[in-house]
């Protein structure tokens, strides 16, 4: 589409006030070709000449020459370049000459499904081809009866690391053909594999090798990425062995635009803006009546939804043919109807998608015109992976990040060349964390005896941990092997990632008569004063029932708490019943003219102290167990359009409760006395700090900093303390680390905030963690954290003796 066209059309708009402070323009980029050491075989050329392509990108092409040398290689170029084709081409030249399979891991099964329809699309061509290739994909949706023909047939195939962690492994006897035959693991999107999912993956892949090796196999790995600081270390790091990076991408791409917009301010508030969510809609209505096809990505699924019903409700007033070709994509929606967005989005009856992050991975969605980021993503990578959906191949196409109210938003706008100067965050795994190890050599142990040779495999700390799982009787020694000592399988209970496993169904009841069964009232589906004992309702009862979502079980009182407002493709639903024991959502079809905000409440609580240390004169500093627990206490109505509030009601929800371990500071009273005495208060250096440590703690820790998180409180000790906690479980030892190494981590923090040129804070300093109050809410309803104070945060850090540099390589970090 003319990109400069629409920009003007949106600039004559009766409403616009100079919203457009800057636009990016990134030059369109010739393709490069290169020929493979020896050419494709016949049928892999006709099956691509059906598809228009004479020869390879360069990039392609020396993928294809290292898989044949067998190299392990990851390929890190744009989206739409090609990668696919990067791993199929030599796993399915392999296969037409015979005797080899290819394991393909994705992150999720909406991906699986979709390569599987691309895979049978490219061999369906060729006759030939067809009949060699024996795809099929393997996760928790595969029925039964289907799983033992793709053990015994396929040679391809597709699952994720969660499926191969607790439902392959376990039974490689089932597989041994396979895995005698594998040749080829690909594991696709592999940027999304750091932090704790990362080192679960790791120790998952390494049991994987030791498998294949049982079975006479050594494959190779051919790892795709988007664009991150350190693709070739991550994936060293996730298989244990050198990779080699393809990183000069050869594909053709259009010139690009990329906007930056500032909704306009409410009247003379300069603190309130107009909402993002409304200039979406105006985004995505100018383009589809351009002609033009879009995409807007939001942070929760709620925005998503509210601006699907908003669009369609603009071209529906103005008799637009096109009010019915908007769509919202997100989690929770069935997987038949998301693939029938996915293909209707690539076919181009869908003219606009307002969609969650669930579209920002490699789903084939076609070429669409317009990526609008509805508020910063939190990332640069995000950012550019978001911005990379709009623009294929010679097209003009545009990126427009629409800012919100918080501070980071702000900063960017205001600094357009820190925000494209910007390099793509580092991707940071631990393969070697104890607390993951010990798991998974528990898991190894049942799938095969250890023995001398497969410590290597596992790390330097193998040895250790296995000796203290013996002492615990975990393990068992016989004649220098080491043995599971029987009982059930280890994988059980053990979550590679950090949310629960568990997922609830969202069924439509027709009616609803809301009273429960057995005189009592049920509120919430389940007897209060019970919650554990629950007895069927009226509602579960009903013989007419349909499913019409899923929701996993950490959002599901955030989003179907009884009298909730669910939006479902820009539907009204009411909430009438939440059964906890049934994971069951009951829900009846009401149209309503608002929708529902959860109002959360969250504390994090000391319950028991490990460890204490005197390493920092001027603060207590402690290690130890901490009970984080959130909890739906209220919700409110709020009036669609002018978000209005209209309503408060209560919700009798238990609390969900994560116990995992944590390190705590309280600076004493001296600190305390001078801070206030130079115009500071320590609770605000302590905010500053704790967005800090949130940041630097991966730097000493080895995890992401999505893996921990911090508050600031005084109800545990009395005064103003800074917790930073483990988002696991139980903990993997991130917080213990961070109290051990506490000079080191005061050090990095001191460094990252000095080292900034901004004088007042910025998200390269003191930052902004995530601290939105519901995961799924409306971010229009919650004004934006002021950023905190980098006077009283370095004041802070000087009194507690950090030193002043002990990494002078370090700069400045994007938060």
């Amino acid at each position: 589409m003319d990109v400069a066209a629409l920009l003007e059309r949106i600039k004559t708009r009766r409403d616009y006030a100079g919203q457009l402070e800057h636009v990016e323009v990134l030059p369109e980029r010739v393709g490069r070709f290169a020929e493979p050491v020896a050419p494709l075989s016949g049928p892999l050329k006709r099956v691509l000449a059906g598809r228009g392509i004479e020869r390879l990108y360069s990039h392609q092409a020396a993928a294809l020459d290292a898989a044949r040398a067998g190299r392990d290689w990851v390929a890190v170029t744009g989206t739409a370049s090609g990668k696919t084709l990067c791993y199929n081409l030599p796993i399915l030249e392999a296969v037409l000459a015979g005797g080899s399979r290819a394991l393909y891991l994705y992150p999720t099964k909406a991906l699986a499904q979709d390569q599987l329809k691309g895979l049978l699309e490219l061999t369906s061509s060729d006759p030939e081809l067809a009949a060699a290739v024996r795809p099929g994909v393997y996760d928790g949706d595969t029925p039964t009866a289907q799983r033992r023909r793709i053990r015994n047939e396929a040679n391809l195939v597709l699952s994720n690391p969660d499926m191969l962690h607790a439902s392959i492994l376990p039974y490689h006897p089932k597989w041994a053909d396979f895995f005698t035959e594998l040749r080829f693991i690909v594991l696709d999107e592999v940027h999304t594999y750091r932090g704790i999912l990362g080192a679960h993956v790791s120790a998952v892949l390494r049991r994987l090798m030791r498998v294949c090796r049982h079975y006479g196999s050594e494959p190779i790995f051919l790892a795709t990425s988007a664009t991150i600081a350190n693709p070739g270390e991550l994936v060293s790091q996730l298989i244990g062995r050198e990779v080699e990076v393809i990183a000069d991408d050869g594909s053709p791409r259009g010139r690009k635009y990329f906007a930056l917009w500032n909704p306009a301010p409410f009247g003379k508030d300069s603190l309130g803006r107009r909402s993002a969510n409304d200039d979406a809609v105006m985004w995505l209505q100018e383009t589809v009546e351009a002609d033009g096809q879009a995409l807007a990505f939001t942070r929760t699924r709620q925005a998503a939804e509210l601006i699907h019903r908003y669009l369609r409700d603009a071209l529906a007033a103005q008799r637009s043919p096109h009010a019915d070709k908007v769509r919202a994509y997100r989690g929770g929606y069935l997987p038949n109807e998301r693939r029938e967005m996915e293909q209707d989005l690539f076919a181009g009856r869908l003219r606009a998608v307002a969609a969650t992050n669930a579209l920002e991975l490699g789903i084939d969605i076609g070429s669409l015109d317009v990526a609008v980021l509805v508020n910063y993503p939190g990332t640069i990578a995000s950012c550019w992976q978001q911005a990379g959906r709009s623009g294929r191949r010679h097209d003009e196409s545009l990126a427009v990040l629409l800012a919100g109210n918080d501070p980071v938003d702000q900063y960017l706008l205001r600094r357009p060349e820190y925000f494209f100067a910007q390099t793509p965050e580092h991707a940071v795994v631990d393969p070697d964390n104890p607390y993951v190890l010990a798991r998974h050599l528990k898991a190894a142990a049942f799938e095969l005896p250890l023995e001398g040779d497969d410590f290597a495999t596992f790390g330097p700390l193998a040895t250790p941990i296995i000796d203290a799982l013996c002492q615990d009787g975990l393990l068992a020694e016989v004649r220098g092997a080491f043995y599971h000592p029987g009982g059930q399988n280890p994988t059980i209970g053990v979550s590679l990632r950090h949310m629960s496993d568990n997922t609830f169904s969202i069924v439509l009841v027709e009616g609803g008569r809301g009273k429960a069964e057995g005189g009592r009232n049920k509120l919430n589906g389940f007897d209060s004063r019970s919650p554990s004992n629950l007895q069927a309702t009226a509602y579960s009862l009903q013989p007419t029932s349909t499913v019409i979502a899923n929701v996993d079980a950490i959002s599901a009182v955030e989003l179907v708490y009884p009298e909730a407002v669910y939006l479902h493709n820009g539907e009204t639903y009411l909430v009438r019943e939440l059964d906890l024991n049934g994971k069951i959502a009951y829900v009846e079809r009401r149209e309503t003219d608002y929708y529902t905000q959860a109002v959360l409440e969250s504390s994090v609580r000391i319950t028991g102290e490990r460890a204490t240390s005197d390493a920092l004169p001027r603060a207590a500093l402690s290690y130890g167990d901490v009970d984080v627990t959130w909890q739906t206490v209220a919700f409110k109505k709020i009036k669609f359009a002018t978000r209005e509030n209209i309503g408060l009601g209560p919700v009798d929800l238990p609390a969900q409760e994560l116990k995992t371990t944590a390190f705590w500071l309280a600076p004493d009273d001296a600190v305390r006395a001078e801070m206030k005495a130079q115009g500071h208060r320590a609770s605000a250096g302590l905010v500053g700090l704790r967005n800090l440590a949130v940041v630097a703690l991966p730097l000493v820790a080895m995890c992401d900093s999505r893996d921990v998180s911090g508050v600031v409180n005084s109800h545990n000790t009395g005064r103003p303390t800074m917790i930073v906690y483990d988002r696991y479980p139980g903990g993997l030892g991130y917080g213990e680390k961070g109290f051990a190494r506490i000079h080191d981590l005061l050090a990095i923090c001191r460094e990252m905030v000095a080292s900034c040129p901004c004088e007042e804070g910025c998200p390269s300093c003191v930052g902004l963690p995530n601290l939105r109050p519901a995961i799924h809410s409306d971010p229009d309803l919650t004004r934006g954290h002021p950023m905190p104070d980098k006077g009283a945060t370095l004041l802070l850090l000087e009194l507690l003796g950090a030193a002043e540099s002990i990494v002078p390589e370090l700069q400045a970090a994007p938060c």
